[in-house]
């Protein structure tokens, strides 16, 4: 691709390649003091998430570079991502000590699920109690989507690669539009128990910096999903010309990969700033009646 590139072109491809090779050495040695300052329990979850910017950032250097691998550095970054919806979720409650801990600290709550992105409209929605089964549904809902991806990511290859597929062809005949729609729908159902947790523990561990880690994350969300949408859309309706000898929606996926380099580049530097802090664990709850009156038994 680059012999077909000016002198401007060149050198915005070198620093946007730069970059991401930047990216990947920041993370490399963030996952390092990861890996010697965290408690095991956190240290993989805490790497994934951290990997989410350097991850879509390569792959979408890899795309610019070798337009025609487009489409499985894309599929490739939305299922890693997809394992790291549901990653911050348990990040979430191995913070707060676990699932027996939260369960202990929140044994009279009620998590608020009149939230985004679902039903942040649907305010006359009652308050689940927190119990193990409502934490097993909202670790269900990431769940479904970290499994479920990448099964309709493997069948759009599939049929992409007999020439049923085409990213662009939304014609209700297509695969294209009723794939899209449903991983639309699965991706809406996993973002929401991220949120309902979240409303639940911000206060608690914001300690943590718990607010500034989901600002982060909800970054990479709209920028590697909705801008990549809007972009995408742009291009179908040619507001992106064409310009020889690259078509519009080829404009367009190079607009989308040089933005998400640039962006997930920040993002990267900035999860460095957040996540290096190292803090103290939270305050155990305080014991019900039963193991006081327990703790009180002389042997």
């Amino acid at each position: 691709i680059s012999a077909g590139l000016d002198l401007p072109g060149k050198f915005l491809f070198a620093i946007l390649t730069l970059m991401t090779l930047i990216a990947d050495l920041v993370f490399i040695e963030e996952a390092v003091y990861i890996y010697r300052k965290i408690p095991s329990s956190k240290r993989s979850i805490i790497i994934w998430i951290n990997a989410a910017a350097p991850v879509i950032a390569t792959t979408s250097c890899i795309g610019m570079w070798i337009p025609r691998s487009t489409m499985f550095t894309d599929f490739t970054a939305a299922i890693f991502f997809a394992i790291v919806i549901h990653k911050f979720l348990m990040m979430m409650i191995k913070e707060c000590g676990g699932k027996k801990l939260l369960l202990r600290r929140f044994e009279n709550g009620r998590f608020k699920i009149s939230t985004g992105p679902c039903c942040c409209c649907c305010l006359c929605l009652p308050r689940v109690r927190i119990t193990r089964q409502s934490l097993f549904w909202l670790k269900l809902g990431t769940l479904q989507f970290a499994f479920l991806r990448p099964v309709l990511m493997f069948l759009a290859i599939v049929l992409w690669t007999n020439g049923n597929y085409t990213l662009y062809n939304l014609s209700p005949k297509g695969a294209a539009i009723w794939i899209s729609c449903f991983i639309a729908v699965l991706t809406l159902l996993a973002l929401w128990p991220v949120a309902i947790m979240f409303q639940q523990v911000r206060t608690i561990l914001s300690c943590k910096k718990i607010i500034p880690k989901f600002a982060l994350y909800q970054f990479i969300v709209v920028l590697n999903h909705l801008q990549t949408a809007i972009i995408n859309i742009l291009a179908m309706q040619r507001v992106i010309p064409c310009v020889p000898p690259l078509s519009s929606s080829a404009r367009g996926a190079y607009v989308t990969q040089q933005l998400l380099i640039m962006e997930m580049f920040l993002i990267t530097l900035l999860s460095r700033v957040v996540y290096r802090r190292r803090y103290d664990d939270l305050d155990p709850p305080e014991p019900t009646a039963e193991e006081d009156a327990d703790s009180k038994e002389t042997p």
